[in-house]
């Protein structure tokens, strides 16, 4: 996906701010069963709010990069322990600004 503008990635995180996380991201890591649940809220919602249960911020970094890349996911915000992703569904529901 190509990488959202400031205008966009503004419009998103004011959608993202009520929404509860859909996924958490546990003990175990990143692992092909929380790859496979984020797809699936990906296209039910476009728009999620993730869990990470680390500490560490570079690791919960790493996590945002690697569910973009292998999601086909644009990165909108990490605040904290929540990340939101964007991967807009066929054909799209959230209309962005351009």
């Amino acid at each position: 996906m190509k990488p959202l503008s400031p205008a966009q990635r503004q419009f998103l995180k004011g959608l993202a701010h009520p929404l509860q996380a859909v996924v958490m991201i546990g003990n175990q890591g990143l692992t092909a069963a929380v790859h496979k649940e984020i797809g699936r809220a990906l296209a039910a919602h476009e728009l999620i709010k993730i869990k990470a249960a680390t500490d560490d911020a570079d690791t919960r970094r790493a996590w945002m990069e690697e569910i973009c890349a292998t999601g086909g996911a644009a990165p909108v915000q990490q605040i904290g322990k929540i990340l939101v992703v964007y991967r807009p569904a066929e054909p799209p529901v959230i209309t962005l600004p351009k």
